[in-house]
């Protein structure tokens, strides 16, 4: 079980060593392990989604608390770099119909593993790699 103050202690680490200025903070309600919110700049993370996350992924990736965290954060910063670096018309999402809605998604997301892996130290591509291809898997499942 990793626990909130472990999963505090690692963004906060992260955030500092990279020097960006990103807010976090715990969300039981959020529906998924972590999410970046681009109109609050922060991260939020739910500790319960982030462990069955870890149940199911970590076992196929085999990295420490520690970096299991790490490599879902980078993610994460990856979707503020993109909207730092890109002004998507987020208008699509409220407006657009569910073809543009799916495309628009699709491309965020993408763009967040790319800016994400900038950041993966090279000891840990490999297993970013591996998490972004069984998070696909799962969300075909």
């Amino acid at each position: 079980m990793i626990y909130i103050w472990h999963i505090e202690n690692i963004i906060n680490s992260v955030l500092e060593e990279h020097k960006l200025d990103i807010n976090y903070e715990i969300d039981n309600d959020l529906p998924a392990p972590m999410s970046f919110n681009v109109s609050t700049n922060t991260i939020k993370f739910n500790y319960l989604k982030v462990n069955g996350y870890k149940a199911k992924v970590n076992p196929k990736v085999k990295e420490t608390d520690e970096n299991f965290i790490k490599l879902l954060l980078y993610r994460q910063i990856g979707y503020y770099l993109d909207f730092k670096n890109k002004r998507h018309d987020l208008r699509t999402l409220m407006y657009g119909d569910k073809r543009e809605k799916r495309q628009l998604r699709a491309k965020i997301d993408k763009n967040a593993w790319e800016y994400g892996k900038t950041l993966v130290p090279e000891n840990l591509l490999n297993a970013y790699d591996k998490i972004r291809e069984l998070d696909n898997q799962l969300l075909k499942d």
